[in-house]
């Protein structure tokens, strides 16, 4: 962030804020200026398949075409989280105005049971839903890549599918945000031969400037560059995924793979401040719980509060407090539960919230309960795209924990996912992210997952304005919270409101995490006053948006450019890039 903005300045104690504001100084650099481009914009968390989107809509791609093409190349080169393995959401506003949501998340396999993670006594069985083949869902990725590129795709496949080809063939060379990303896992890499033989060398991790090459993974890629989705669902693909579930204790079977398929649904929609906010419905939260969380603060002023103010930081807090209580209690997949989106998403519900938030005391999570008034009722990745013609795409998806379970399907080069521990495993018993859900979100044959994954659009006058979306479990939903109101709220360019810090609560646990510097010690000592309660830093998201027009909503064009790209500098891998 640059010096002026910085939030220390807002305090209400003038001495305190000038002593802060002197020692952010010295702690932080000012942000550098969005990456700019006249003709489309792609930004991505690696640098090599940011470049392969700039390179499709070079070749004349719609944002659907860079958008499936980034999509291949990061299960290449973003391993982590880039995935054939996992499964995601793909929100899609087009020139035309249309506008969609392509559900391609991962499902429970056939055999599922409510009660397969819990042992005779009934308790959760640690690392059961996170390690190994029984924590698998049946992916879906291919099938969604393959379903937007048929329906909103301009390109064939096969050169859609080349460059990922071509990276995983030859490999690619190592960078440092590759290999602290690859740190994180190496432990689990030597507990499945798979995994150690493509991703430790000789048993031991790679360093920077290695080569990586995945020859598995370029068989399966050109099996589905041939045969679409069927390459990967069908045949020997499928047939090495279901045989190394079975060696490994797990419930996949061909039967699961035959069944997947995508949905399209209606994206959520709410107004803020004058702009339209398009974002993911069930079975991803996200969307509901930031229109939920906007709803509320519409009803204060933030911008005269001043920039974490003690007061619209407290405020902030609140909102998310009660919003997360509704995602957890009543939010699941829309083909098993009855998601009441009509009173989560109703601009009178969040009014009678605003009744229950005292302005000077913190509330308590555990007072806060579905059947208590008003609450009455029933690691992944993220990537931005915007092309010449104003086709916006917002894809998340994931393996869920970096790298999945932490397995690779023998012969396929596929990583796979442990996202069945999105599922609620017990009513009570919090999951890999300290997420406390509901009997909504139990776990049934066929039902895919809540998910946090929050892809978004931000439009205004019909247009799209701005993209965004991140990684990051629960934490998905504030990261993006925080970037739409840093431009919304406080004039911030998009590169500042990226690199802002930021803060988390979700209801369960009561503490707020804290980014470093999120708030000044004045500021937290305030709101300690009120009664909340803050923790240390989660890992880090790592956020990818695009602003069209200008830098900022207030701002103007830098010459001829209308795109202005920001990548999060949290990890390090990532590139905003643009032509």
């Amino acid at each position: 962030m640059r010096a002026p903005d910085l939030p220390f300045l807002f305090l209400k104690k003038p001495l305190a804020g000038i002593a802060a504001a002197v020692l952010c100084l010295s702690s932080f650099a000012a942000s550098q200026a969005p990456v700019a481009a006249e003709h489309g914009m792609v930004v991505t968390a690696q640098h090599l398949a940011s470049d392969v989107g700039v390179n499709v809509l070079k070749k004349g791609g719609n944002a659907i075409d860079a958008a499936v093409a980034v999509g291949y190349a990061l299960a290449v080169v973003y391993p982590a989280a880039g995935n054939l393995g996992g499964g995601g959401f793909m929100t899609i506003q087009l020139a035309d105005g249309r506008k969609s949501f392509i559900d391609f998340r991962e499902k429970a396999p056939l055999a599922a049971k409510p009660d397969m993670y819990l042992d005779k006594d009934g308790n959760v069985i640690k690392g059961a839903s996170t390690s190994g083949y029984l924590a698998v869902a049946v992916p879906g990725s291919v099938a969604g890549m393959e379903y937007a590129l048929s329906k909103y795709g301009t390109m064939k496949r096969g050169d859609i599918l080349a460059p990922a080809i071509g990276l995983a063939e030859r490999g690619f060379q190592l960078d440092q945000g590759d290999i602290d990303i690859f740190g994180t896992a190496t432990e689990g890499f030597r507990k499945d031969a798979p995994s150690a033989a493509i991703f430790l060398k000789k048993g031991e991790p790679y360093a920077v400037g290695d080569r990586l090459v995945q020859k598995d993974l370029a068989r399966t890629l050109r099996r589905i560059a041939q045969q679409g989705a069927a390459g990967f669902y069908q045949g020997p693909v499928a047939a090495a995924i279901v045989a190394s579930s079975r060696a490994g204790g797990g419930i996949l079977a061909q039967a699961d793979f035959d069944q997947y398929k995508v949905r399209e649904l209606a994206p959520v929609e709410c107004d803020y401040r004058g702009f339209h906010i398009v974002s993911a419905p069930p079975p991803s939260s996200g969307g509901v719980v930031i229109c939920e969380i906007l709803n509320i603060l519409e009803g204060y002023p933030l911008r005269d509060l001043g920039y974490r103010s003690a007061q619209a930081v407290h405020y902030q807090i609140e909102a998310m407090r009660h919003a997360y209580m509704d995602r957890n209690s009543y939010l699941g997949d829309p083909d098993f539960v009855k998601n009441p989106l009509d009173r989560l998403l109703s601009k009178t519900y969040a009014a009678s919230l605003r009744q229950v938030i005292a302005p000077d005391k913190a509330g308590i999570s555990a007072e806060i309960k579905p059947g208590v008034p008003p609450h009455e009722g029933s690691n992944t990745t993220h990537y931005s795209i915007v092309d010449k013609d104003g086709n916006a795409v917002s894809v998340t998806y994931t393996l869920n924990d970096w790298f999945g379970a932490k397995i690779t399907a023998a012969g396929t080069g596929v990583l796979l996912n442990d996202e069945m521990d999105d599922f609620t495993a017990k009513v009570g018993v919090p999951n890999l992210y300290g997420l406390v859900q509901g009997q909504a979100n139990s776990i049934a044959p066929g039902k895919t997952p809540l998910s946090s994954m929050s892809p978004t659009i931000v439009t205004q006058n019909g247009k799209p304005v701005m993209v965004v979306g991140t990684p990051g479990g629960s934490r998905i939903i504030t990261a993006v919270l925080h970037t739409i109101l840093n431009v919304i709220d406080y004039d911030m360019d998009l590169q500042e409101a990226v690199d802002a810090p930021r803060f988390h609560q979700q209801w369960l646990p009561e503490t707020t995490n804290l980014e470093r510097f999120a708030v000044s010690p004045d500021t937290r000592k305030l709101l300690e006053g009120m009664g909340h309660k803050f923790g240390n830093p989660q890992p880090a998201n790592h956020i990818a948006a695009i602003l069209v027009g200008a830098p900022s909503l207030k701002g103007k064009p830098v010459g001829a450019n209308r795109y202005y790209g920001a990548n999060d500098p949290r990890r390090n891998s990532g590139l905003a890039r643009g032509y």
